[in-house]
Order: C-alpha cells, then sequence, then structure tokens
C-alpha cells in the first residue's frame, strides 16, 4: 500500500491547500465587496453588541430559519450540529486524547446516522417542493449526494468493517513530516480510501460551492449591520473614493 499511500498524501497535501488557499481568496473577496446601502433585517440591533448576540444566534441556532420554516430548520439544525460532533470525533486523528475528546467520542460516532437523517431530508426537500425543485441546479444534488456518500462510508467503518484507527492516525501524523512516503501507510481498506477520496473531493471543491455560506454569513449586510441610519450616515468606502475623485476633478477644470 506504500503507492497508493504516497498518492493519498500528495492527494490531502493538495486539497489543503487548495482548501486553505481558495476560502482565503473568497473572504477576501467578500470583505472587499461594498456595500453601498443601510439594509439589515428589521427587527436589527442598533448596537455593536446587539450585532454580535444576532450573529450568535444565526450561527449557532439558525434563529431567522426557525421563524421561517421550522421543517427545514429541523434537518438543517440535525445535519450541522452533527457535523460539528462527528468533526470533534475526527480530531483524534491530528491530536492527542484528552477527558473531553474521550467522552465525545460515543456522542461523535453515534451523530453519523443523525447526519445522514439531516442531509436525506434536505435531499428530499428539492424533489418534493416544487418551488425548491424548480430553482435546484445539479451542482445542488452533486453535493448533497456527496456529503451523504461520506456519512455513509464513515458509517461503515464504524459500524460494518472496523478500520485500523491507529494506522489512519498514524498516517495523518505523518503528512505534517511526509511520513506517508515511508511506513505511515494506510490500511489496506477500500471503504477507507474511498471515504478519503471523498473528503478530498470535497475540500477541492469547498470553495467554489455553495458550503461558502459558512465563512459568507459573516459579511451579509442584512445580519452584520447596525440598524442605525438615522443617527449615523451610512457611506462606504468606495463612495468616499469616487467623492474624493469628483473633486479633484472639479477643482482641475477650475484650474
Amino acid at each position: 500500500m506504500t503507492f497508493v499511500s504516497i498518492l493519498y498524501g500528495l492527494l490531502f497535501w493538495a486539497a489543503t491547500l487548495i482548501l486553505i488557499g481558495g476560502v482565503a481568496v473568497k473572504v477576501r473577496q467578500y470583505w472587499n465587496t461594498p456595500a453601498p446601502l443601510k439594509i439589515p433585517t428589521t427587527p436589527a440591533p442598533i448596537t455593536q453588541g446587539g450585532v454580535v448576540w444576532r450573529m450568535f444566534r444565526e450561527v449557532v441556532f439558525f434563529q431567522s430559519l426557525f421563524r421561517s420554516n421550522k421543517t427545514l430548520w429541523l434537518f438543517a439544525f440535525l445535519f450541522h450540529i452533527s457535523l460539528w460532533l462527528v468533526l470533534i470525533r475526527h480530531s483524534r486523528y491530528f491530536v492527542g486524547m484528552n477527558d473531553l475528546l474521550v467522552f465525545l467520542q460515543p456522542f461523535g460516532r453515534y451523530a453519523g446516522f443523525t447526519m445522514v437523517l439531516g442531509l436525506a431530508g434536505l435531499w428530499a426537500r428539492r424533489f418534493l417542493v416544487d418551488r425548491v425543485r424548480y430553482i435546484s441546479a445539479p451542482s445542488d444534488h452533486l453535493m448533497l449526494a456527496l456529503l451523504i456518500a461520506i456519512g455513509m462510508s464513515g458509517l461503515m467503518m464504524s459500524f460494518v468493517t472496523h478500520t485500523d484507527v491507529t494506522q489512519v492516525k498514524a498516517f495523518f501524523g505523518g503528512m505534517l513530516t511526509f511520513g506517508f512516503f515511508g511506513e505511515a501507510g494506510l490500511p489496506a481498506d477500500p471503504i477507507v480510501l474511498v471515504h478519503l477520496l471523498l473528503v478530498a473531493l470535497l475540500m477541492i471543491i469547498f470553495p467554489i460551492s455553495k458550503l461558502m455560506h459558512a465563512p459568507g454569513i459573516f459579511f451579509s449586510p442584512t445580519r452584520n449591520q447596525v440598524d442605525n441610519p438615522r443617527e449615523k450616515r451610512h457611506v462606504s468606502g468606495w463612495a468616499l473614493e469616487l467623492e474624493r475623485q469628483g473633486k479633484n476633478y472639479l477643482d482641475e477644470l477650475k484650474k
């Protein structure tokens, strides 16, 4: 399995670089996108502290989604909270075990079922709800299928064919020192290879997918703006620059 381990090691290095670089580029794009209007969704907070609290409720509890569609909220919240537990469980492959990780391991293991259930509900909605089916693109279906395939292959490793966790941890630990070129290889398990291949594919396409709503929500002007248009005039940076250029142009004409 040395050759396969080298391929997977190089694949995950490339996927990691693409993920980090792609997300950084998109976040920079979000940061530099002008917000010319004061458009917070009302009722909106009137202080910066209120905006932070509002964002916390949106990111953690999906407050606005709960108010608008409780069925959709249930499947979305189920998927996201389960995903966090699964990711915490997977952190054992990169860091040493402590009491908290040991305590959360069983929760992360069975959260795979609820994660797949939440994804199945979100995917079924794209077929059963007419207006959602009309606007669903092939990429939407493929992304959900990819996430479900990752979850199902992970569950198979936990409950059908157990894999060598120690060897997998040694492989990812060896990636930091390019140890996958040597003895720190992957176990000869097809399900493990399929699962890791799907995860690498997700990492590669993440920066160009709708999953970028994860960091993008922090740059949404309807959520991150203070509702104070009467107290403070809202002028974006690019508008000030245009005003300065206009004044310079008028000064040149006067000369």
